[in-house]
């Protein structure tokens, strides 16, 4: 089969590999879609971050060279000889964190934060090949109504999905999502849905700026020419004093500032982007009681996501601009992704034309 696999930063290659074969607790797919991630990009770009090199990962035994890709979704293929509840043929989203369901963060059911945790396509094999094998735990049915395109965006759903439940952000309240990468619009979109008043967008590309006006936003600023301060004084006049909640989803100095800066005494920065460091006016968050929390990845969101989108109440292929195959993905995804921001979410589609008629896709 073909797989694309990381081997270092700039060198990501098609490869010819074997089929894998699923172990007992395992299930082989046939993927019909995966998303490239502002992770993989990271990657590409300058990694390892999260690629094990050294030290394989404890749960997937894998190290580099391995397949990338932890936004996807297909048809099982093949189950391992404990799979009870999964048969051949069944559509699939994947949920692609590792867990080891022992340690105590399993046992109380914060799995995402599990003592081994990690994500496929990342610290093991993942969806940008022809297939997969995954653990059957990862694995979420989809109902006839939602397609392929939409399950390959569950991932990134389930990320600003997290988020809002670990914020404080209720019916009626205001937000602000500074970034507006993939997740950046998903947390429009969802803040919408969940009922949000006054959702302010914030970033530096007209065209995703466009794109939150049309899927939530009531108001946009485009941060190109404005300093921190400022947008936080455009967004206090849009909302009569501050927003309840903002959301950092872009893992900058910048924009964790103009998050912080935007809120109402008493409001709360959630951080959703990845940055090593941040700096921040230690004297206003007392003075003010700000609160900043932090999200990570996700736990059981995905039954809910299914089912929102399978009544229609959100079409997460909104965000889809692109689709390119795996012979193209380096230079029709992961490089077009590092320069043009009117792409917002690129899917290779690993299979091809064939590959997608005979999942029905």
């Amino acid at each position: 089969m073909k797989a694309l696999q990381w081997h270092g930063p700039r060198d990501i290659r098609l490869t010819r590999i074997a089929v894998p074969s699923p172990g007992p607790d395992d299930v082989l797919i046939e993927v019909a879609y995966c998303g490239i991630c502002g992770s993989d990009l990271h990657e590409y770009e300058n990694g390892p971050h999260a690629i094990p090199v050294v030290i394989p990962h404890v749960l997937s035994g894998r190290i580099a060279p391995l397949t990338l890709g932890h936004e996807f979704c297909g048809t099982v293929r093949e189950v391992g000889a404990n799979v009870r509840d999964l048969s051949v043929g069944e559509r699939v989203g994947v949920e692609p964190e590792y867990r080891c369901s022992r340690c105590r963060y399993c046992q109380i059911g914060d799995y995402n934060l599990c003592n081994s945790m990690g994500f496929a396509g990342l610290m093991g094999d993942g969806g940008m090949a022809e297939y997969v094998v995954t653990p059957a735990y990862m694995l979420h049915r989809l109902p006839d109504s939602v397609s392929f395109v939409q399950a390959a965006v569950l991932e990134p759903a389930a990320v600003a999905l997290h988020a809002l439940r670990r914020s404080a952000l209720r019916i009626g309240g205001t937000c602000a999502a500074f970034g507006l990468g993939p997740i950046g619009i998903l947390l429009v979109m969802l803040a919408r849905l969940q009922g949000a008043s006054s959702i302010v967008a914030v970033d530096v590309s007209p065209e995703r700026l466009a794109a939150a006006a049309r899927l939530g936003a009531t108001d946009v600023i485009d941060a190109r020419s404005v300093s921190a301060g400022e947008i936080a004084s455009m967004v206090r006049v849009m909302t009569g004093g501050g927003v309840d909640v903002s959301f950092e989803a872009a893992g900058l100095q910048e924009t964790f500032e103009g998050a912080l800066q935007s809120l109402r005494k008493g409001g709360e920065t959630v951080m959703v982007g990845l940055m090593q460091r941040a700096g921040f006016d230690a004297f206003r968050v007392v003075n003010d009681e700000l609160s900043i929390r932090s999200s990570v990845g996700y736990r059981h969101v995905y039954p809910d996501l299914i089912r929102l989108v399978e009544a229609g109440a959100i079409d997460l292929s909104a965000i889809v601009t692109k689709t390119v195959s795996l012979e193209r993905a380096v230079v029709d995804g992961f490089d077009v992704l590092t320069r043009d921001k009117r792409q917002i979410k690129v899917l290779i589609a690993p299979g091809g034309v064939e590959g997608l008629r005979r999942m029905g896709a």
